[in-house]
């Protein structure tokens, strides 16, 4: 039980604050844990490169996913908490106290059983030594008499508590049974959130590989080694059909040659933007525009058309279409 506490909360001071909380009847003040504040602080320092920026359009899209994670996290410790922990520790706490008390009665009351009946042998002893000297003898049947009650009377207590401590441990069955469905919850639980955390990860690789920049093949040489070492063939290729058929080479031939001529090109937005300024253009992710490039503008930006309205707009946001 401990244990499962120190999985779900690794951070000592958190559970002993938990604790204290509990036992005061009052619901402790939430707080975000670490991968919702790291993601909080990837997605303001994504601000901050600017979403324009691959880098920083990355960072805002690891950060969300962080977050999504941490509330996956979150969801774990509840459900967990509900199904698993609860009923253990009422069980630890309860009826496994119980038992452990009357278990230990019931050892006391045979300590006691077994004493009465060393008493009432040794007074039979002394009573047969004693036959041939008849006040003796007298004063050991009286003896005898009062060990022969005790033993009645120490088997009647030792009976009855074996009865109590017999009726309590026919229970642990059904209580076996009760925690094997709680483990089974919890089983259920830790499935759930790692098969959540994969597929967010999955989706932001996604995200990530079709970014047409130096960035992804930069990505792609640090991650494709570890993946490969952890995932099965039948993962890889799904994770590898997921990504844009377009290499890098091509969509950054295709940017060059675009900066370099005069003409125009479609191309298909593959995310939302929100234009900073009156500048830009504002783009719907999977609408098609035309982009096309201006002498002296920046080597991350191209200017778009949609319809009457016009504006600079991010090539990182694009697929070039042919």
């Amino acid at each position: 039980m401990k244990q499962t506490e120190v999985l779900l909360q690794p951070n000592p001071n958190a559970r002993i604050e938990e604790f204290v909380y509990e036992k005061l009847d009052r619901k402790a003040p939430s707080r975000m844990n670490n991968p919702e504040l790291l993601g909080q602080y990837m997605i303001d320092a994504g601000n901050e490169f600017g979403p324009g920026t691959a880098y920083g359009n990355a960072l805002i899209k690891c950060g969300e996913t962080q977050k999504r994670i941490g509330a996956a996290d979150r969801e774990l410790i509840q459900t967990s908490a509900i199904n698993f922990l609860t009923p253990l520790r009422n069980f630890i706490e309860g009826d496994y106290k119980t038992i452990t008390k009357e278990r230990k009665l019931l050892q006391n009351k045979r300590l006691d059983l077994d004493a009465a009946k060393t008493r009432l042998k040794k007074a039979k002893v002394a009573e047969a030594r004693a036959a041939v000297q008849q006040l003796m003898m007298d004063n050991e049947v009286i003896s005898s008499v009062k060990s022969e009650q005790e033993v009645r009377i120490t088997q009647s207590e030792f009976d009855r508590q074996a009865e109590i401590t017999r009726l309590l441990l026919e229970g642990i069955s059904s209580t076996h049974a009760h925690h094997l469905r709680c483990l089974n919850d919890f089983v259920e639980a830790q499935m759930t959130y790692y098969a959540q955390c994969y597929q967010y990860m999955l989706d932001l690789q996604k995200q990530l590989g079709s970014f047409p920049s130096t960035f992804l093949s930069n990505n792609n040489q640090s991650s494709t080694t570890p993946v490969q070492s952890v995932s099965s063939p039948s993962v890889l290729a799904s994770a590898s059909a997921s990504l844009p058929s377009v290499s890098n080479s091509m969509v950054t031939s295709g940017l060059s040659e675009l900066k370099s001529s005069s003409g125009s090109r479609k191309a298909r937005v593959l995310y939302d933007y929100d234009a900073a300024n009156s500048s830009e253009l504002s783009l719907l992710a999977d609408e098609v525009i035309t982009v096309y490039s201006i002498p002296g503008m920046d080597s991350d930006w191209l200017m778009g058309e949609r319809g009457n309205q016009k504006g600079k707009v991010p090539i990182t946001y694009l697929e070039l279409l042919n």
